[in-house]
C-alpha cells in the first residue's frame, strides 16, 4: 500500500499513534511524542508486497474485502471495521487511555486495541513490529504467559493480552471468536482482569472527551470540522509540561523531491512559541481555558530562564539535553543559519523541546528512507539557533488574557508582568534588526515586517496589561514604544513606489504573513494602506484558491505546493473586506480537501489533490477553527 496521509491520530497528551487505512499504528514515538519511533512504518521501508517491513502493529484479515474507518462521537477513539468476503467482521477499537483517576489526570504511556467479533468467523494474523534507534532494527521480545515485553531502545513497553501470546509472537492466522484486549504501555505488570479494565478505561476515556468537547463555544457552522480540530490540537499537547508541539510527524516532504534532490523535510515534534500562539489563540475563541492556562505554565518557565539571561546555554554549546539520542553528525549542506544571542537578558528561541530544552540539534536518521522513500529524515531541528524577533509578541500576546481572564485558576499577577517585561525590551530592542522571519530561511536574513509588527504587538501589550494592573508610569513607558516602533514600520515597510507594505524593510517582497496586521490590530481592512497590501498579496500569492507563504525562491529553490495556514489568512481577509460569500465558498473548498479524518497537513498540491508535509499540521486546524467562528451565522439565527 503506497503511504499516504490518510491517517488517524489517537492519543492523550502523553502518548500518541498515527494509524492508517488498512488500521494499521505506523507511527509512535516513544517516551514522548519527540522520542524515537517504536513505530515507525510510516517513514520505514516497504516489502515487495507494499507493506511495511518492520515499525508496524498491524490486524489483517484474511481475504479483505472493506474496511471503515471512524472516530467515536466526540473523542479521539478510533474504530476500525473490516469485513471479509466471506461476510466476516470485526472491529478494532483505538485510543490511548484519558481519565480523572485519584484526583489527577490519568495519561500513561499507553495503547489500547480492543478486537472484537461482529459477524462470521473471519481469520485474522496480528503483527506487532517495533523498531528502535530510528528505525535502525528490530526490538528483541521476551514473553511470558500473558505478555510480551518489546526490548532494546529508550523504552521498554509491555504487551499485556487476553490473545495468544505464541498467535502474535509467530504472527500465525487463527479464527477470531472471542473479543480480545490489548495493552501496550510501560514494562510493568497488569494487574486487573484486561478485558474489563480496557472496557472500563474506554468507557471512562469516552466520558472525559465528550465531557471537554461540550465545554466548547463552537459556531453553528460546521461543529464536526471543529470539534476534530479541536480534539486534535490538544492531542498535540504534551501536558506535563504545557508544551504544544507544530505536528506529531518528522520529515514528511512539503513536495514531492526528486533522488538527489534534498528535501524541504523537517521534524515538527517540537514546541514553537509561534505555533503554540496561533494554537490557544484559536482555542480561546472556543473557550478551551485548560489549554491556555497548562501552555501559560509553560511560558513562565521559560520567561523565567529567559529573564536570567541563560536560556540557551543551560547545556552548552554542543551538548544534547538529557533524554536524547546520542550525539549524530549535525545536518549537513543546509547554509549558515541566523544564530542567536543567548547571552541577552530575555533572549528567546523561536522553538524548544517539549520539556523545556533548549538544544535541538539536528542531524540525519541513516535507517529510515523516509516517506515514500523521500529522505531525509530529519531529527532535531536547526531553527532552535535562529533569530525570529516574532517570537517576543507571541509570548507577550499569549500570556496578556491571563490579566484579564477572571475564569482562570492562576490570573496573571504583577510579579508575572515585571517577568515579562525583559521580553519587552527585547522586543524594543530588536524590533528593526535582521531575523531569518517566520519561515526560517536558514541561508538570508532581513527586517522582515512581521516580526517588526509582533515587536509592536509586544510592547503595545504590555502597555494594556500595566494598566489593567494600575501601573500607570508602565502603561505610559510601553504605549510609548508601540507607538516608536509603529512609526518606524509605517515608514520602512511602507514602499510608496508600489503603494503596499512590503515583507521586509525597505523592500518590495510580498508575503502572505502581511494579512496578519490586521488579527494584531496593528491596522484595519478598510485602512487604504491594508486595501492595497491585501490586493497585491492575493494577486501575487494566490494559486487558484489557495496561497503561497512567498513567491521567491527560497535556500531549496521556488515553493511548489501551497501553504494551508496561509490560505485561511486569504479566507479571513476576504470576508473582512467584505468578499464573504467567496470567503465561504472558498472555505468550503479546503473542507473538502480534509483527510478522512477530518485533517489538514501543512501544504497541499496547486491542484488541491494531496496534501504534503507534516500532519496533523496545528497551524492548519487552527485556520480552519478561525475561519469557521468568523464565517458560521451566529446561533441566534436558529434560537
Amino acid at each position: 500500500m503506497t503511504q499516504t496521509l490518510e491517517l488517524f491520530p489517537i492519543g492523550n497528551c502523553s502518548a500518541s499513534a498515527l494509524i492508517d487505512e488498512g488500521g494499521r499504528y505506523v507511527w509512535a514515538c516513544t517516551p514522548r511524542v519527540d522520542g524515537d519511533p517504536f513505530f515507525s512504518g510510516l517513514l520505514g521501508a516497504r516489502d515487495p508486497g507494499g507493506e511495511a517491513a518492520q515499525g508496524v502493529w498491524s490486524v489483517d484479515v484474511e481475504d479483505t474485502a472493506d474496511i471503515r474507518q471512524s472516530y467515536l462521537r466526540n473523542t479521539p477513539i478510533l474504530s476500525t471495521e473490516i469485513v471479509d468476503t466471506h461476510g466476516g467482521a470485526i472491529e478494532i477499537i483505538d485510543f490511548c487511555p484519558r481519565y480523572r483517576q485519584f484526583g489527577r489526570a490519568y495519561r500513561p504511556l499507553a495503547f489500547i486495541r480492543l478486537i472484537r467479533p461482529i459477524s462470521g468467523a473471519p481469520r485474522l494474523r496480528i503483527r506487532v513490529r517495533p523498531t528502535f534507534n530510528y528505525g535502525e532494527r528490530a526490538t528483541t521480545t521476551t514473553a511470558g504467559s500473558n505478555h510480551i515485553r518489546y526490548v532494546g531502545g529508550e523504552t521498554t513497553m509491555r504487551l499485556t493480552t487476553d490473545a495468544s501470546v505464541s498467535h502474535i509472537l509467530e504472527e500465525r492466522a487463527f479464527r477470531l471468536e472471542e473479543p480480545i484486549a490489548m495493552f501496550l504501555g510501560p514494562d510493568e505488570g497488569f494487574d486487573s482482569d484486561i478485558s474489563i479494565t480496557t472496557e472500563r478505561m474506554l468507557r471512562e476515556t469516552a466520558f472525559y472527551w465528550r465531557s471537554w468537547v461540550r465545554t466548547l463555544s463552537v459556531p453553528l457552522e460546521w461543529q464536526e470540522a471543529v470539534i476534530r480540530s479541536a480534539i486534535t490540537l490538544k492531542l498535540c499537547a504534551y501536558e506535563e509540561t504545557g508544551a504544544i508541539v507544530a505536528a506529531l510527524t518528522t520529515s514528511i516532504p512539503e513536495h514531492p523531491a526528486p533522488p538527489g534532490e534534498p528535501g524541504r523535510n523537517w521534524d515538527y515534534r517540537y514546541c514553537w512559541l509561534r505555533d503554540a500562539y496561533y494554537v490557544v489563540q484559536a482555542l480561546n475563541r472556543l473557550g478551551a481555558a485548560d489549554m491556555l492556562e497548562n501552555y501559560l505554565g509553560y511560558l513562565r518557565n521559560l520567561v523565567d530562564q529567559a529573564s536570567r539571561g541563560h536560556m540557551a546555554a543551560v547545556y552548552g554549546p554542543t551538548a544534547e539535553p538529557p533524554g536524547t539520542a546520542p550525539a549524530r553528525q549535525p545536518t549537513p549542506g543546509l547554509g549558515p543559519a541566523v544564530i542567536h544571542d543567548s547571552s541577552k537578558v530575555g533572549h528567546v528561541q523561536p522553538v524548544y523541546g517539549v520539556g523545556l530544552e533548549p538544544v535541538l540539534t539536528e542531524w540525519i536518521a541513516p535507517h529510515l528512507p523516509g516517506y515514500r522513500g523521500m529522505g531525509p529524515v530529519r531529527i532535531g531541528n536547526q531553527a532552535h539557533e535562529h533569530r525570529q524577533h516574532d517570537v517576543y509578541g507571541q509570548i507577550v500576546l499569549s500570556t496578556v488574557q491571563a490579566f484579564f481572564d477572571e475564569r482562570l485558576f492562576r490570573p496573571a499577577t504583577e510579579d508575572d508582568f515585571h517577568a515579562l517585561e525583559p521580553i519587552g525590551e527585547r522586543a524594543f530592542e530588536l524590533h528593526d534588526k535582521p531575523d531569518a522571519s517566520l519561515w526560517e530561511f536558514r541561508g538570508r536574513e532581513a527586517v522582515h515586517t512581521y516580526s517588526s509588527v509582533m515587536c509592536w504587538a509586544a510592547c503595545d501589550r504590555l502597555g494594556n496589561a500595566a494598566a489593567k494592573l494600575g501601573l500607570a508610569e508602565r502603561a505610559h513607558y510601553w504605549s510609548d514604544r508601540a507607538k516608536l516602533i509603529r512609526q518606524t514600520i509605517e515608514i520602512r515597510a511602507w514602499n510608496e513606489q508600489l503603494g503596499r507594505y512590503a515583507a521586509t524593510f525597505e523592500g518590495d517582497e510580498l508575503d502572505a504573513s502581511l494579512l496578519q496586521m490586521i488579527d494584531v490590530r496593528f491596522t484595519t481592512p478598510d485602512d487604504p494602506r491594508m486595501k492595497a497590501t491585501m490586493e497585491a498579496v492575493e494577486k501575487g500569492l494566490r494559486r487558484g484558491p489557495f496561497m503561497l507563504r512567498y513567491a521567491i525562491p527560497d535556500d531549496f529553490g521556488t515553493p511548489k505546493t501551497a501553504f494551508n495556514f496561509c490560505t485561511f489568512w486569504l479566507i479571513e481577509a476576504l470576508h473582512l473586506s467584505g468578499r464573504s460569500e467567496e470567503a465561504r465558498e472558498l472555505f468550503g473548498q479546503m473542507l473538502s480537501r480534509r483527510t478522512k479524518a477530518g485533517l489538514l497537513s501543512e501544504d497541499i498540491t496547486f491542484d488541491g489533490k494531496e496534501l504534503w508535509g507534516n500532519y496533523p499540521q496545528t497551524y492548519s486546524l487552527v485556520g480552519l477553527i478561525n475561519c469557521a467562528t468568523l464565517l458560521s451565522r451566529p446561533w441566534s439565527s436558529v434560537r
